[in-house]
């Protein structure tokens, strides 16, 4: 899945698509509602690709956590109860068990589980899987006439200006 476009917002609910930047500010899509707005400096704008989880043996990518849950949930809306903390970190704990419970709280599992869905609603999942990179190959030889040295270069020839 590619999230490189897809961004969160500082004081903004929901998830946005970057449309376009300008000198001040990003112009922004909602992912929900398709309603376009300015997105500022002092707004702290994060994309989804560049976020990570801490682990116990370092960080995963916040992508990688979403295959999971749509593994889990067989690509489906995660059903769970988001305002229960007992029932956000057992349901995290079987999507990531090796998750740092100190450093991760209830409220990133919940903003984490959030995205997935309004993700999976809006389609995004799985409209945005990544393109596959294209293999190097050898280019095609083309058979170029021999230049006419009857003339001359007109690039490298300046006989008119010495």
């Amino acid at each position: 899945m590619n999230l490189k476009s897809i961004i969160a917002i500082s004081g903004m609910n929901g998830l946005f698509k970057l449309i376009s930047k300008t000198k001040n500010n990003v112009i922004v899509e909602n992912v929900t509602t398709k309603k376009r707005q300015p997105a500022f400096a002092v707004n702290a704008i994060s994309a989804l690709e560049e976020i990570t989880v801490y682990t116990e043996g370092g960080t995963v990518l916040l992508k990688e956590i979403f295959k999971k849950i749509e593994e889990k949930e067989k690509g489906n809306k995660a059903g769970i109860n988001i305002s229960d903390k007992k029932t956000l970190s057992e349901y995290f704990h079987e999507i990531l068990p090796e998750y740092d419970k100190e450093k991760v709280h209830s409220s990133h599992i919940k903003k984490i589980i959030s995205w997935y869905n309004i993700l999976q609603e809006s389609g995004l999942l799985t409209a945005a899987e990544e393109t596959p990179v294209p293999t190097e190959s050898k280019p095609e030889e083309i058979d170029v006439p021999a230049a006419d040295k009857s003339e001359p270069d007109p690039i490298t020839s300046n006989d008119e200006n010495k």
